[in-house]
C-alpha cells in the first residue's frame, strides 16, 4: 500500500474536518488535534494515492476559501 499524510493548521479544524467528511473515502482517516488536521490516505496504487490526495487538497482549499470569507471580522 501507499501512503500520503496531508497536515495543515486551522482556527477550526473539527469544522473544516466536518466540511470535508462528506467526501472522505473508506481509504482516508482524518484527525483532529489542537489546531491541526491530520488527512492520512493508502491506496494500492500511485496513481490512485495521487488522485485522491490530489482531490483532497483541492477540497480543503475551496472548504478552507469558503470559511474564511464566511467567517464575520474576517477581512
Amino acid at each position: 500500500m501507499k501512503r500520503a499524510v496531508v497536515r495543515t493548521t486551522h482556527d477550526d479544524p473539527a469544522l473544516v474536518a466536518a466540511v470535508l467528511a462528506p467526501d472522505d473515502t473508506t481509504e482516508m482517516e482524518t484527525t483532529v488535534d489542537g489546531a491541526t488536521l491530520t488527512m492520512t490516505v493508502e491506496r494500492a496504487t500511485t496513481g490512485g494515492l495521487r488522485s485522491t490526495t490530489d482531490d483532497y487538497v483541492s477540497n480543503l482549499t475551496v472548504a478552507q476559501q469558503i470559511l474564511d470569507d464566511t467567517t464575520p471580522n474576517n477581512e
